[in-house]
């Protein structure tokens, strides 16, 4: 079955184009990325339009699909350099623009009235009424609310050629659907115009009127308290109940991770994908352990089922995560080599993983760089070989390594 034909999309976060060739990679059916103008992420690596180019010419040789994200909240003397944008973006035949803003939708409809447009989450769609009005405004596709619950998101079934799509994986904003004005007034960068400083996981102080310079912490440890840290979202127990609300596109975030939480979540989420599509609706332990291991906050669901279920986690605002990605393997004339991204030692047990939930645990023997030397210690940027890797290794797998409890 070509990706493009699935009943129910994986769609999947590119920062550059190294994530964009990890996602594909590991399973993604749609991919989501920003240029250099009009994104939310201002500080991820995004796209040069010659690397869109390229990203186009790749999706489409996987049989994927690629959004670009237009998503930024515009001022009126920005409208004439979007424009100039969409005819450039023409030729790239890109398979959607995600958007939020009711200016920019229209702008698409009128320059490019053939491309398909999809609401972005910023848009804070709610309720089918406001579904049936941007369907009827030319969006195909609502990225829906992340406060909704089950209950709500079925509601939206009633409106007629109208996609459904939401967020299963990743941060989550204590502001509604993310649009945030905190970071706008405590550092100067506007959330909503794709550069947001994450103020909600600073650790803030009480200062009573009386007492100036007398810092007290609102206690909840040592630490202090971090009153606006969401818990990070991880749906993958759920995708069948999101399923049966009319749910077909299963969104990750995540465009500022790096190309290991790229892997493995997409490697996760279209393992139970492919599982729901042929009936199988068993609980695999397997993915919860598998996100467990990239850098996250504690997991919870969000809304889905209540309100009340939506917890800050008022606890810590550290993140978590039970391994290191450690290497990337990589392949020339020679064979496979791996590239170092955390420094491991010879006799150290990593585990390699690929696509398709491949796993194994090797042994770390000798290490040697490319002309033969060897080593005692794999750096961090360094290129090394070792003849432990299994036999079904390949360029683009990856190396872990179990972190020690404290």
């Amino acid at each position: 079955m070509n990706r493009i034909d699935k009943p129910f999309e994986l769609l999947v976060p590119a920062g550059d184009p190294d994530k964009l060739k990890t996602a594909i990679r590991y399973g993604a059916d749609a991919i989501y990325l920003a240029g250099t103008d009009f994104g939310l992420r201002a500080r991820a690596g995004n796209f040069s339009f010659e690397q869109l180019r390229e990203a186009r010419q790749s999706t489409r040789a996987a049989g994927v699909r690629l959004y670009l994200t237009l998503n930024a909240s515009l001022r009126a003397a920005e409208f004439s350099a979007l424009e100039d944008l969409l005819e450039e973006l023409k030729p790239l035949d890109l398979d959607a623009y995600i958007v939020a803003d009711a200016g920019v939708l229209a702008c698409v409809r009128r320059v490019d009235p053939q491309r398909a447009i999809h609401l972005s989450t910023q848009a804070n769609t709610c309720n089918p009424a406001a579904g049936l009005f941007w369907r009827q405004a030319g969006a195909g596709r609502i990225n829906l609310a992340r406060e909704l619950t089950l209950e709500d998101i079925s509601a939206f079934q009633t409106v007629p050629e109208l996609e459904l799509e939401a967020f299963v994986h990743g941060a989550m904003c204590v502001a509604h659907s993310g649009r945030c004005l905190i970071s706008a007034a405590l550092a100067g960068r506007s959330a909503n115009r794709g550069d947001c400083a994450q103020p909600c996981r600073w650790n803030y102080t009480l200062v009573e009127e009386m007492r100036p310079g007398e810092v007290m912490t609102v206690e909840e440890d040592q630490r202090g308290t971090y009153l606006f840290n969401s818990r990070d979202l991880c749906l993958v127990e759920n995708l069948g109940q999101l399923a049966a609300a009319g749910v077909s596109s299963f969104k990750i975030e995540g465009r500022m991770k790096g190309i290991y939480y790229v892997a493995v979540t997409t490697d996760v989420y279209r393992h139970a994908l492919d599982r729901l599509v042929v009936g199988e609706r068993e609980i695999d332990p397997r993915w919860r352990r598998e996100l467990d291991t990239v850098s996250h906050r504690p997991y919870g669901n969000g809304f889905l089922f209540g309100r009340e279920d939506a917890q800050i986690h008022a606890e810590d605002t550290g993140y978590l995560r039970s391994h290191d990605f450690v290497g990337l393997v990589c392949d020339d004339e020679n064979g496979l080599y791996v590239e170092g991204r955390n420094r491991f030692f010879p006799g150290d047990e990593l585990e390699v993983i690929g696509p398709r939930m491949r796993r194994a645990m090797i042994k770390v023997t000798a290490l040697c760089d490319l002309d033969g030397k060897e080593l005692d210690v794999a750096q961090p940027n360094s290129t090394v070989r070792f003849d432990c890797l299994p036999a079904w290794a390949e360029a683009g797998d990856m190396l872990r390594r179990k972190r020690i409890a404290p």
